[in-house]
């Protein structure tokens, strides 16, 4: 699924990016980015060990925010370029931030092409992702000079907020039980 740039914002080197979720086999979530763009011209971090790091929506970041429809508290996946990642969950919309544990850490991996880039990042199941899912799928990309746009399937009006239970349109169905 495309993802759109909001819509106070330029693209900038941006020309396309596109974004998936789906099930893995084992009823975790699967994640997928493809970012086509110039990365000469993208502040992206150098590649690092996958580990749990704070703030990285601060700069270019690919990000989830799942929840379960008609529910409040959601969970915020944000991976960076670097393979490092993050996960919290909330009881509202920005309230009662707290991070989410997380046993075994995301497969998180990413390939870096002449025009572009691929991210990829798998969640093992959780009891928070078992049923029935809406899903915002965005990102947040900064360019060398420190411009950020922000990019999503849907863009709630006002400033960009990946939050807004709004955002969360792509749809994904409870996790099949193994035959």
């Amino acid at each position: 699924m495309q993802l759109l740039p909001h819509p106070d914002a330029d693209a900038g080197p941006v020309t396309r990016l596109d974004a998936s979720a789906s099930r893995g086999s084992d009823g975790g979530l699967v994640f997928h980015w493809e970012l086509a763009a110039d990365l000469d011209a993208l502040r992206l971090p150098a590649p690092a060990s996958s580990r749990r790091v704070d703030g990285l929506w601060k700069h270019s970041c690919f990000e989830a925010f799942i929840g379960r429809p008609d529910e409040e508290a959601y969970l915020e996946l944000n991976i960076a370029p670097s393979g490092e990642w993050a996960l919290y969950r909330f009881a509202a919309c920005r309230i009662g931030m707290a991070p989410q544990p997380l046993a075994p850490p995301p497969d998180v991996r990413c390939t870096r092409r002449p025009q572009g880039l691929g991210l990829a990042a798998s969640l093992p199941p959780l009891a928070e992702t078992d049923g029935r899912l809406c899903i915002a799928l965005c990102a947040v990309i900064e360019t060398r000079s420190g411009t950020m746009s922000h990019w999503a399937l849907r863009h709630p009006p006002g400033a960009p907020d990946f939050h807004h239970a709004a955002a969360r349109v792509l749809e994904l169905g409870p996790a099949r039980p193994a035959d």
